[in-house]
C-alpha cells in the first residue's frame, strides 16, 4: 500500500491536484501538526482526498499526502482550492485545522463540512470521534500505532503514512452518509449554524487584555484581579511573540501565586514556590515586576462576576430542565450537549435569556419549550415509559 502513497514536495504538483480536485464535488482534508514546544501549531503534514471518480493522473492518484515542511513548496494552490467554492471541503473536528490555516492565510475553506458537528445533528453522541465513524458508516478499521509519533520528523515511515491517509480516505464515505442524512431530515441549516461558528475569526484570536478571564481562580478582590490581569496580558504577548507555549513562561498556578504575593523585585521573585527557575530572572522576570506594579497602580479595577440572586426553585428548575434536554435531544436525535450545555440549563433557571440555546435551530428543538416551561406555561408527564410536555393546567 505504502508504494502507492503519493507525497507532494513540489508546488506544481500540489497545483495540479488542487485543479483537479475543483472538479470534484468534495475533497476530505485533515492534517498532522505538533504544539508541544510552540505558542502557534507547527503544520508538519496535510492529507486531502477526493472522491475515486475524480482520480487525478498527475501527480497520480486520489488520496495524496502534502509535506509542508519542504523546501520551497508553496501552499498557495492548496489556499486557492480552499477559495474554489464548488468544491467542498470536509474536515472531522475542524477546529484545530481551520485555527493553523487562519494563523498561516488568514482565510477559511469554503465551503466548509465537519462530519464530527455532523455527526451530532445526525444522533451519534456527544464529541463522535472518528474512529468511531469509521467502524460505524465505513465498516472498517484503524491502525492506531501511528497516533503519538512525532510528525515533523523526517523521512516519514510507511506505517505513519498509511495511518495519515486513512484519516482522509474513510473520511469520504463518512462524509456522503452523514451529507446524505442531514438532506434527508431538513438539518442542512443546523449545521450551517454550527459551521458559521467554526468560521468566525473570532473563534480562533487570542487577545492578550482578554488573557485573564481563562485563569481560574477562587479570589475575587478586584486589585488582586488587575494584578492578574496583567501578568496574563504579559505572558500571552510574550509567548505569542516568541512562539513558545505559555507554560514556558509562567503556570497559571504560578501567576496566581504572584497575584497574591506581589513581588516588587527579582530577590522576591527568588522567594516563590511556583515559579520556574528561568523566570525569576531576565525580561520574564522584569515583564512579571511591571506587571504586578501596573495591576497595583491600575484605576480601572475588574470586577467580579455577579452571583445570581438567589431563587427558590431555581435548582429544581434546572434539574426540570436537564429532563427536559433529554427529552427533546432523545426525539430529535441529536447530541444534548449541542444544544445547551449544563450552564446554559442554570442560565435559563435563573432568567438569562441570551443564550445561543434560545436561539436558531435550538429554539425550535428545546428553546422555546424551555422558556414555556420557565414560565409554568407546560409541565411534563411520564406516560409509557417517556417523558412528555403537558399544559400546565
Amino acid at each position: 500500500m505504502s508504494q502507492d502513497i503519493i507525497t507532494i514536495t513540489r508546488t506544481d504538483d500540489l497545483a495540479r491536484f488542487c485543479e483537479t480536485a475543483k472538479s470534484a464535488p468534495y475533497v476530505t482534508v485533515d492534517t498532522e501538526f505538533l504544539r508541544e514546544r510552540t505558542y502557534w501549531s507547527k503544520l508538519c503534514l496535510i492529507q486531502l482526498a477526493i472522491p475515486p471518480a475524480s482520480t487525478a493522473k498527475e501527480p497520480g492518484g486520489e488520496a495524496v499526502l502534502v509535506d509542508p515542511l519542504s523546501d520551497g513548496l508553496s501552499l498557495e494552490p492548496l489556499y486557492d482550492l480552499f477559495r474554489h467554492r464548488q468544491t467542498v471541503k470536509v474536515f472531522h473536528a475542524a477546529r484545530q485545522d481551520l485555527e493553523i490555516f487562519f494563523h498561516d492565510a488568514k482565510l477559511f475553506p469554503e465551503p466548509l463540512f465537519d462530519t464530527q458537528v455532523a455527526a451530532m445533528v445526525c444522533g451519534f453522541g456527544e464529541q463522535v470521534g472518528y474512529e468511531t465513524l469509521v467502524r460505524k458508516i465505513a465498516k472498517a478499521s484503524l491502525d492506531k500505532s501511528s497516533r503519538f509519533t512525532d510528525w515533523s520528523r523526517r523521512p516519514l515511515s510507511d506505517a505513519q503514512k498509511a495511518y495519515a491517509l486513512a484519516d482522509v480516505t474513510h473520511l469520504r464515505a463518512i462524509y456522503e452518509f452523514l451529507a446524505a442524512e442531514l438532506k434527508k431530515n431538513d438539518r442542512e441549516s443546523w449545521l450551517a449554524e454550527e459551521i458559521a461558528v467554526l468560521e468566525d475569526p473570532e473563534t480562533y484570536i487570542n487577545r492578550p487584555e482578554d488573557a485573564w478571564l481563562k485563569v481560574r481562580t477562587r479570589t475575587n478582590s478586584p486589585r488582586f484581579l488587575a494584578i492578574l490581569r496583567e501578568l496574563a496580558q504579559f505572558r500571552e504577548t510574550y509567548a505569542q511573540e516568541r512562539d513558545i507555549p505559555r507554560s514556558r513562561v509562567f503556570k497559571d498556578d504560578a501567576m496566581i501565586e504572584i497575584a497574591s504575593t506581589k513581588p516588587a523585585s527579582e530577590a522576591d521573585l527568588g522567594r516563590s514556590r511556583l515559579l520556574l527557575r528561568e523566570a525569576r530572572r531576565g525580561d520574564i522576570a522584569a515583564g512579571i515586576i511591571a506587571s504586578v506594579k501596573a495591576g497595583l497602580e491600575a484605576k480601572d479595577l475588574p470586577q467580579p462576576k455577579k452571583e445570581e440572586p438567589g431563587k427558590p426553585g431555581n435548582a429544581a428548575l434546572s434539574d426540570l430542565l436537564r429532563v427536559l434536554l433529554k427529552a427533546k435531544a432523545d426525539a430529535a436525535g441529536v447530541a444534548p450537549k449541542l444544544i445547551a450545555s449544563s450552564a446554559d440549563l442554570d442560565a435559563i433557571a435563573t432568567g438569562q435569556r441570551d443564550l445561543p440555546a434560545l436561539n436558531g435551530w435550538r429554539a425550535e428543538v428545546f428553546g422555546q419549550d424551555a422558556l414555556r416551561l420557565a414560565a409554568g406555561e407546560i409541565a411534563l408527564s411520564a406516560r409509557d415509559g417517556a417523558v412528555r410536555v403537558v399544559p400546565a393546567d
